[in-house]
């Protein structure tokens, strides 16, 4: 008589962050909707239930993975630029980063605990809007307006509503052509709010000076 030795399955030294980590990665992988503790345990070599001792639900695990992400973007170096240019650098820079982690990106950027004062693209902000002499009383709700208009673009463009916005038909002028809806309309739009944002800023700001 041959016996067969069963083999149990090997379960890994579970972390809070390793789930996020690991979570991260199946978010980009798959999705937002793909993501279940389940799927995480199976994934980390774990049995589902020890994944309770760390994490409550997948809401928890989705409100964790935003930290981790957002530590990890480091405003651009910008010696000697005016206030204008660092503006538009770190906006721009913003956008490149989401687009490392776009699915993550999308999600916890419409929560309202995302940005938190120590996150650096919010400290980042607030110094490029002192370098513009913004008095000090009005930085939180100038920034405050910067990032939902920062945030809320990225949004649209990550989940593709700005594309498909930018395809919608209109009644079109003598001599326009319709939008491709591709994406050098998406860097257009992007670069045309980013101006749009500057000018009102500087146009504000003189107002005050006069």
């Amino acid at each position: 008589m041959v016996h067969t030795r069963r083999t149990r399955k090997r379960e890994v030294p579970l972390s809070t962050g390793g789930i996020h980590a690991k979570a991260i990665e199946l978010i980009e992988a798959d999705g937002i909707e793909a993501l279940t503790v389940r799927r995480l345990g199976t994934e980390l070599d774990a049995n589902p239930m020890s994944l309770y001792h760390h994490v409550e639900n997948k809401e928890a695990v989705l409100r964790g993975v935003a930290k981790p992400v957002a530590s990890q973007f480091r405003p651009p170096a910008q010696p000697g630029l005016g206030w204008q240019e660092q503006l538009r650098e770190l906006a721009t820079s913003f956008r490149a980063f989401a687009h490392r982690y776009p699915r993550v990106m999308a999600y916890s950027l419409t929560s309202p605990d995302f940005v938190q004062s120590d996150f650096p693209f919010w400290v980042a902000l607030v110094d490029n809007l002192r370098a513009a002499q913004v008095p000090e009383h009005r930085l939180s709700r100038v920034g405050a307006a910067l990032t939902a208009v920062f945030t809320g673009l990225l949004v649209a463009e990550l989940n593709g509503a700005l594309r498909q916005w930018a395809s919608l038909h209109t009644t079109q002028g003598e001599g326009e052509e319709p939008s491709s809806g591709a994406e050098d309309d998406v860097e257009v739009i992007f670069h045309h709010t980013l101006d749009a944002a500057i000018w009102a800023l500087d146009a504000q700001l003189g107002v005050q000076d006069r």
